[in-house]
């Protein structure tokens, strides 16, 4: 996943320039997909969505989806190829809170959770509210400064991934009953529905203002959103009481550290010629 990201964010940072837009709106989407940079980020897309079906019909989603956050770690060092610049120390300190918060929160919250299929009214309900929250979101954003519209698209893109994470493992998990089974499922055919809804908002999101703004959201909507439908569509077990004001703390310090390193020159978001190899 990570050097398709990578890929995907330098062919987008490449057509972000507005002054070079036609009138006609879309345009910039049309001249995307013309380019092999883009196209090759997508193909990979495709791959990874693949191993991460089988990760989700072996795992729990709640623990599936927040190891995904480690693609940041992995884009910085395909970054640092591609865009030919090396880590500072503020990002080696970054990516360090960032693994440790990770490992902080997965150990305290300790998610856990057998194969399972989802009743069809659950469903019901859970893409009720997350449509609305979404649908929200989308419609508020073009009323906000670029920062702001980043981020809030951000999260509207994550809550949609998160979906698609959740419909691929309903749907996986129907392999014990066969192939035929698999495919029958509405579950699969929607899912790609979302996914594809999701992954062209992401386009738009990564035109909407700098890394900074969005990767937190992409990221931690992604990964909180997937523990909350764990729980709710799959009944898998996470652990809170008592070790929710640590959980929280661990939290802190990953969002922390993805906020840090969302502003990397790795990630192809800003200039910084001092930092070139």
């Amino acid at each position: 996943m990570s050097l398709r990201s990578v890929l995907q964010r330098r062919a987008a940072a490449e057509e972000a320039d507005p002054s070079s837009e036609p009138a006609r709106p879309w345009s910039w989407a049309v001249r995307l997909v013309r380019r092999p940079i883009w196209i090759w980020g997508a193909v990979l897309l495709a791959v990874s969505g693949l191993c991460q079906a089988a990760a989700l019909a072996t795992g729990p989603l709640s623990v599936v989806q927040p190891v995904m956050t480690t693609e940041l770690l992995f884009t910085l060092a395909i970054g640092g190829i591609v865009f030919r610049r090396r880590p500072d120390g503020r990002t080696w300190w970054a990516l360090l809170a960032m693994a440790t918060g990770l490992a902080a929160f997965l150990a305290l919250l300790e998610p856990s959770g057998e194969p399972t299929t989802v009743p069809g009214v659950r469903w019901l309900w859970a893409a009720v509210a997350v449509a609305t929250v979404v649908v929200a979101l989308v419609a508020v954003s073009p009323r906000l400064s670029s920062a702001p519209r980043a981020a809030v698209l951000g999260t509207a893109t994550a809550l949609g991934f998160a979906c698609t994470a959740a419909l691929i493992k309903d749907a996986t998990g129907r392999l014990d009953e066969g192939v035929a089974a698999l495919f029958a499922a509405w579950q699969l055919y929607t899912a790609f529905a979302v996914g594809l809804g999701s992954f062209l908002l992401l386009q738009v999101t990564l035109r909407a203002g700098t890394l900074v703004a969005s990767q937190p959201a992409l990221i931690l909507g992604d990964a909180l959103l997937s523990v909350v439908l764990g729980s709710v569509l799959f009944g898998e077990h996470v652990e809170l009481g008592l070790r929710i004001l640590p959980e929280a703390a661990a939290l802190a310090v990953l969002v922390a550290g993805t906020a840090q390193l969302a502003r990397s020159p790795l990630l192809g978001g800003e200039e910084d010629k001092e930092a070139a190899w």
